[in-house]
């Protein structure tokens, strides 16, 4: 792709010795993006979102230390979950409550690996699909959970949506955190899994590929796939492609899990954190490459290629990307869980903090991080002085955040 002549503004900010943001890239070359691409509403509110995400658009409030008499401006912040400055909180608040349903037993990951011959059909109806990947991806891991032959009870399943790899490329996986061990079917017992293995994983595959099969060609027939699609080509193409599920080894133990979840269940396609230069409308970025060796490599894309890459992952609105199954399922959760604690002989957790406790000392709480103390001193602490309307000028005083 040719690299585009800079917009106004962008030289500016390319000269900055700090890395750039996902913000910085939409601000700069979202319009030329918006102009080239047939992007959808979605889309745009993403864009618009990251755009004016902790910018005087949304307004915000002037802080001032009650010490040193430093002050700032904070903006507010767009909560869209696409956004990469959004998540930390909401991740944390997440994983506490998680805490509360983590039993002490082994716990396994689990990928479900939709074959890319589905990336076209996931990007013209993508609730449809993944839909679809939750739900076979739930019903493969039940159907051998309630084998006798394996463990004959009922699981517990957390499964977090991705639907990229490293490198911004549509890649639809389904990352599961699957208990080791199941409820007995009568209640009666908790049926262990074998030490260090859950379920084979080739068998697996299979079973997880004849579930997607067979729910597309009930999509097929209920004519809720494209009147333009060659189901049986694609059905044969699919028959004839790999299908991939990865279990990983347990983890060891609940913290294990928990350092798990927080790195998955709010991570987004792209974080600030990887974006390394912006120079002359191409953006270098840190990705893994899994095909050789998990090394760590950079990536140079122009950045409305970036940015098309980026948008591939918006979620259609109101779409859950993190479900559970099982045990965990949200109509007998408490219940059964309380059963699984009963007969493993363990007391119910610490009751988790009321949801409605203020933002900064909750990020206080599972942070460490004190947003209240004033970065010029770090003594004082910075007390709110005024309310900055939305699309105020921003006030003229040095902003030390």
């Amino acid at each position: 792709m040719c690299t585009p002549s800079r917009p106004r503004g962008a030289a500016a900010r390319e000269g900055h010795a700090e890395p750039p943001t996902l913000a910085q890239i939409v601000r700069d070359y979202g319009d030329s993006v918006r102009r080239s691409l047939p992007l959808t509403s979605p889309q745009r509110r993403v864009l618009h979102a990251i755009e004016v995400c902790r910018t005087p658009a949304l307004g915000g409030h002037l802080e001032r230390c009650d010490r040193c008499g430093a002050q700032r401006a904070v903006y507010h912040s767009c909560r869209n979950r696409h956004c990469p400055q959004c998540q930390a909180l909401a991740q944390a608040r997440w994983v506490e409550a998680r805490l509360a349903e983590l039993l002490p037993i082994p716990y396994f990951h689990v990928v479900f690996t939709l074959p890319h011959a589905l990336n076209p059909l996931a990007q013209h109806c993508p609730r449809l699909i993944y839909t679809l990947l939750f739900r076979c991806a739930a019903e493969t891991l039940q159907t051998f959970a309630r084998d006798p032959q394996h463990l004959g009870g009922e699981l517990g399943v957390t499964a977090v949506l991705h639907t990229w790899g490293q490198n911004l490329s549509q890649h639809l996986h389904l990352h599961c955190v699957v208990a080791g061990g199941a409820l007995a079917h009568d209640g009666t017992r908790w049926i262990p899994a074998r030490k260090g293995f859950l379920f084979p994983v080739r068998a697996l595959s299979k079973v997880f590929r004849a579930k997607v099969l067979a729910a597309l060609d009930r999509a097929a027939a209920r004519q809720r796939l494209p009147a333009d699609l060659d189901v049986g080509d694609l059905l044969r193409t699919l028959r004839g492609t790999p299908w991939v599920v990865y279990a990983k080894p347990p983890f060891g133990g609940p913290e294990q899990v928990l350092a798990y979840l927080g790195r998955y269940t709010h991570r987004i396609a792209l974080s600030n954190d990887r974006i390394l230069a912006l120079h002359d409308g191409v953006v270098d970025f840190r990705w893994r490459d899994y095909a050789d060796g998990n090394r760590t490599k950079t990536l140079r894309l122009t950045a409305p290629e970036l940015l098309r890459r980026f948008l591939l992952h918006v979620l259609p609105p109101g779409f859950p990307r993190i479900r559970h199954f099982g045990l965990l399922a949200n109509r007998h959760r408490a219940q059964r869980l309380a059963r699984c604690r009963a007969l493993l002989a363990v007391a119910s957790p610490p009751r988790p903090p009321p949801p409605h406790e203020a933002a900064l000392d909750t990020l206080r709480r599972l942070t460490g991080v004190d947003l209240t103390r004033c970065p010029v001193c770090y003594e004082g602490k910075l007390r709110l002085v005024a309310q900055l309307a939305p699309g105020a000028a921003s006030p003229a005083l040095l902003d030390t955040s």
